[in-house]
């Protein structure tokens, strides 16, 4: 970055501005995603986040186990995550649920 540029930086920071450098930003969009999670999936993912198996989400919701682990799929694709645990901590940062 020329230095130029980082004193136009330093004094939008310093005015209260946000600065995030185009590279970045084009991250956080491509890692945020478009696809919403549907009422039930957050259902799902705030049972998982209190500790509960699948077994015990699907007698909590009235739902198969099965449709419990398609719920959790789903998930775990659209926030791009790796697996249950990274959901619930990208879904809680994301404000999607409150632990």
């Amino acid at each position: 970055m020329p230095p130029g540029e980082i004193a136009d930086v330093i004094r939008q920071v310093h005015a209260g501005k946000k600065r995030v450098p185009p590279e970045i930003a084009a991250e956080m969009a491509e890692r945020l995603g478009d696809e919403r999670l549907t009422d039930r999936e957050i259902d799902v993912l705030r049972q998982t986040a209190g500790g509960n198996r699948n077994r015990d989400i699907a007698g909590k919701l009235s739902i198969a186990e099965e449709t419990v682990k398609a719920h959790m799929k789903h998930i775990i694709e659209k926030l791009g995550a790796s697996g249950r645990t990274q959901a619930v901590t990208i879904a809680a940062r994301r404000g999607i649920i409150q632990l």
